[in-house]
């Protein structure tokens, strides 16, 4: 019989009875469309044994989740998550806690040669042998009751995890490529990567410019929003528009009447509440220094890559991912593919640990000319090139 957890002493009872559990699979259950903050609906587990296994439910009335906050820290336990950021972000945002240790099988998947961003199902279909019924993917998990075919589905988000978790990490070990996901997930438990800070908030919006007085003005008003975003508990856009931001940085309204002249600015909006906290926020813009974590300019930051250089490291890039079984976008992104490129080497991880060895040295001595890319029977290989 399916366990639902929806009291408190429900939930201390089944997590004493997961003490001595070498892991534990989690998974969660939200909605984020209508609101700023994520809505918890749902939280599954399951441990190795078959009867640990259990739904509990967030929106239950007094249900207390601190027993579960203070049992995903636990060293002794290990956490299994699938593409774990955004469960990670809803339990530091609502527990103030990040799981530890941490194992997030879809990060494991791309090291273990399963291709990029390897979804839950394939994995399933590959290790755990099984097909996952997509068919209650598109539940509103906040309505009440649920039926017994939505429960299971969410139940099977982590009960096939565990012959996932088991396998891969058999497989990791095996290869000696424990290391790696480590350091891959060591990033994922970073603190900062969650913490909504609205003076940061601009840098979502990626400006193509270093222009300064565009800038300032640009955190100014992205700030503004953020707060009245979090405040309200609404989504960003739902306060305002990315457009009606980047249009006021790059033209900023003198006064109310010509904020109600924006394109991307709502009829009625700046005689509204909200409005007169814009205007504030343009008014403090105008004098405002500029925000920390400019990027200078491209043409000034570096010289434009070759694109023929780009085209060998990338296939460089391909060539080293196949032999190693990993996924390229692990190893590098285009961003650092042009970095490499253009000598800019300040900052590329694709330059340190594990894919330093796999690729970033193979790319320095590319760029060297100790090294070459050939045709062999019609295939691309890599050649070392002997010294003079």
């Amino acid at each position: 019989m399916m366990r639902i957890i929806e009291t408190t002493e429900q939930l201390v009872a089944f997590l004493a009875g997961l003490e001595g559990a070498p892991y534990v699979t989690l998974d969660t259950e939200f909605l984020r469309d209508q609101t700023y903050y994520p809505r918890l609906c749902l939280i599954q587990m399951a441990a190795p044994k078959p009867e640990a296994e259990a739904i509990i439910d967030p929106l239950a009335q007094g249900l207390d989740l601190t027993p579960f906050y203070n049992f995903i820290k636990q060293p002794q336990i290990i956490k299994v998550l699938h593409a774990a950021r955004q469960d990670i972000e809803i339990f530091f945002l609502q527990g103030g806690v990040i799981p530890y240790p941490l194992f997030d099988t879809q990060v494991a998947a791309m090291v273990a040669g399963f291709g990029d961003a390897a979804s839950y199902e394939t994995l399933a279909r590959k290790l755990a042998k099984v097909e996952i019924d997509k068919s209650a993917r598109f539940t509103d998990w906040s309505r009440r009751p649920l039926s017994k075919r939505q429960l299971e589905y969410a139940l099977a988000d982590v009960t096939h995890l565990r012959t996932i978790y088991e396998k891969l990490s058999a497989q990791l070990k095996r290869s000696g490529r424990e290391s790696w996901v480590a350091e891959e997930v060591a990033a994922l438990q970073d603190p900062g990567l969650y913490r909504i800070e609205p003076e940061v908030a601009w840098k979502r919006l990626k400006p193509r410019t270093s222009n300064k007085r565009f800038l300032a003005m640009l955190a100014s008003v992205a700030a503004w929003r953020e707060r009245e975003a979090q405040a309200r508990d609404l989504p960003r856009g739902r306060v305002l528009k990315d457009e009606a931001l980047t249009e006021i940085a790059a033209h900023p309204p003198e006064d109310a009447d010509a904020l109600e002249k924006v394109r991307a600015v709502p009829k009625g909006f700046a005689a509204s509440r909200l409005g007169k906290g814009l205007v504030e926020a343009i008014e403090a813009g105008r004098n405002a220094t500029p925000p920390e974590g400019i990027e200078p300019a491209p043409s000034r930051r570096r010289r434009e890559p070759s694109p023929a250089a780009i085209d060998l490291l990338k296939t460089l890039l391909r060539l080293r991912a196949e032999a190693a079984g990993v996924a390229p976008r692990l190893i590098a992104n285009a961003e650092d593919i042009e970095r490499l490129a253009a000598g800019e080497d300040d900052g590329v991880v694709a330059l340190t640990g594990w894919r330093a060895e796999v690729f970033g040295n193979d790319a320095r001595l590319l760029r060297k000319g100790d090294l070459a890319i050939a045709l062999e029977n019609g295939e691309a290989v890599i050649v070392e090139l002997e010294e003079e």
